[in-house]
């Protein structure tokens, strides 16, 4: 096996799809400043996602309601796949695809904003979630990957990684979120 070359070819296949991440630069300003309204105005972040991207919704609930870079008040964002009782309660009682709409439910008020996370844009219970939040009044934002799928059509943003390979569409949504992150706190917190 070529180490070597699997490795360069990754490095490669990153770079070339980083130099693309330009062309999402007018999607990833306007949701930050979508998600910077939301929390100056007191409402909250929702995040959901599966697997790798509920990851990384917990990651950037984290960085909101913890810090980024800077020291600072803390920020009001949940992860909705981080709570491993009320997924399981919900999962065995509803279904996989109920994990997050009856979170949004509960938790979600108008005014705040919901961001689904899905590499494929396809995910059902995400879906679900974006269809619960704009029926109640939520700003949406999607973070996909591939065509952007069944949620593309139904956010008011979609962000769209245009790429096939979960890896790539991860690394590309992390580096948004971190975008986010930046952005939010320099204009929360000047």
């Amino acid at each position: 096996m070529d180490y070597e070359n699997m490795l360069y070819n990754q490095i490669e296949e990153h770079a070339l799809l980083f130099s693309k991440i330009k062309d999402l630069r007018d999607e990833i300003i306007d949701s930050a400043k979508v998600i910077a309204a939301v929390l100056q105005k007191g409402n909250k972040v929702l995040i959901c996602g599966n697997g790798g991207s509920a990851a990384d919704s917990q990651h950037f609930a984290a960085e909101l309601t913890g810090r980024f870079e800077k020291e600072r008040e803390s920020l009001p964002a949940i992860a909705l796949a981080a709570d491993a009782s009320i997924l399981t309660a919900i999962g065995n009682d509803f279904g996989f695809d109920a994990i997050f709409d009856k979170q949004v439910k509960g938790l979600g008020q108008k005014g705040d904003v919901l961001i689904g996370v899905s590499t494929s844009g396809n995910s059902a219970n995400v879906v679900r979630a974006v269809s619960q939040a704009r029926a109640i009044g939520l700003h949406t934002i999607g973070l996909l990957g591939r065509d952007g799928g069944e949620i593309r059509p139904i956010v008011h943003i979609p962000v769209v990684v245009p790429h096939v390979a979960t890896a790539r569409i991860q690394e590309m949504h992390r580096f948004i979120l971190h975008c986010w992150a930046n952005m939010i706190e320099s204009e929360l917190f000047p």
